[in-house]
């Protein structure tokens, strides 16, 4: 944090699992970490099956209304029929998930809650197929991860007869054309928010900011707003942005847990600190040069062993 840590992301495979082997539980873990985050620094909490999160929706609900965390959550549904994910073997049915995005919906107002579509399971027939167009058509979720169904060696699934390619295409044609036909975002057009600059676009144009649920708001690249909060007026909408006027800089992008933090809002309104020393704005550079390679690192990993598993599953 006193080298100008602005986000920090609490990730795993299933980060709701947390703890369930040691005897404790994540809203444990988030509600002993929330003391610790200064001022001028988010946390985002990451990916977590329905079956985890069921058991603690009371107490998550309480950590994501917290100033400091980021009210989104990804909670992969993979599909909206009870056959197929009995058939995927799910631990859970539409109805848990359902009772957690309903819950936190209406416990934390305006929380963003992302989820993952699977098109095309081999036992997915087009009646299970028009469920899962249901469930979106309901929730109208801001973020959804659209994938084709592939046959990973050495599952069950992957010794099941498949569907064929060019009707698993047409079923993702059609959950991507019902995703593209709502706009999440215009209701908040006008609306001031206060945001933290952590990245690049993906074109490269604008610095990336998220706002407290975890919108993605476009400002401009200026080098000086990297690592900053500010408080921008949302001036325009797109089907996965936000575009920010910069109103104010509020300069916290040096957290802190000193007295000053309490000054840093006041009644909603942003006071000015001073700028952290340039060698902090380096160092936050440096870090995430380090972090782009690891994940290099990782990626290249993970397909090695994919590619083994590959080999093997020929060779049998």
């Amino acid at each position: 944090m006193k080298e100008g840590i602005a986000e920090i992301w609490l990730t795993s495979e299933d980060t709701g699992a947390y703890g369930r082997d040691i005897g404790v539980t994540l809203p444990d873990l988030l509600f002993q970490l929330v003391k610790v985050i200064p001022d001028g620094a988010m946390l985002r909490i990451g990916m977590t099956n329905p079956p985890y999160i069921l058991e603690h929706l009371e107490e998550m609900a309480k950590v994501l209304s917290h100033p400091r965390v980021y009210s989104f959550l990804h909670v992969p549904v993979q599909a909206g029929s009870d056959k197929v994910l009995y058939d995927m073997r799910r631990e859970y049915t539409v109805a848990d998930f359902e009772k957690v995005v309903n819950y936190l919906s209406e416990k934390v107002p305006g929380i963003t809650i992302a989820t993952d579509i699977i098109c095309g399971f081999p036992t997915e027939e087009k009646e299970d197929f028009d469920e899962t167009l249901r469930l979106i058509e309901r929730h109208k979720f801001p973020s959804v991860f659209i994938n084709q169904f592939y046959p990973r060696p050495g599952t069950p699934a992957a010794k099941m007869k498949r569907i064929p390619t060019e009707e698993v295409k047409n079923r993702s044609r059609a959950l991507t054309q019902l995703f593209k036909s709502y706009r999440p975002y215009d209701h908040k057009l006008g609306q001031r928010q206060r945001i933290v600059v952590t990245e690049v676009s993906h074109d490269g144009n604008h610095f990336v900011g998220h706002n407290k649920f975890y919108d993605q708001v476009l400002v401009p690249k200026d080098m000086d707003l990297l690592g900053k909060t500010v408080e921008v007026d949302i001036i325009d909408t797109g089907k996965h942005y936000l575009m920010g006027k910069i109103i104010h800089e509020t300069l916290v992008n040096m957290p802190r847990l000193s007295p000053l933090s309490a000054d840093v809002v006041s009644k909603n309104k942003v006071k000015s600190i001073s700028p952290p020393p340039r060698n902090s704005r380096l160092i936050s550079v440096v870090q995430r040069i380090y972090s782009m390679h690891f994940m290099v690192h990782i990626i290249f990993v993970v397909a090695v062993l994919a590619i083994y598993d590959i080999v093997l599953y020929l060779i049998k």
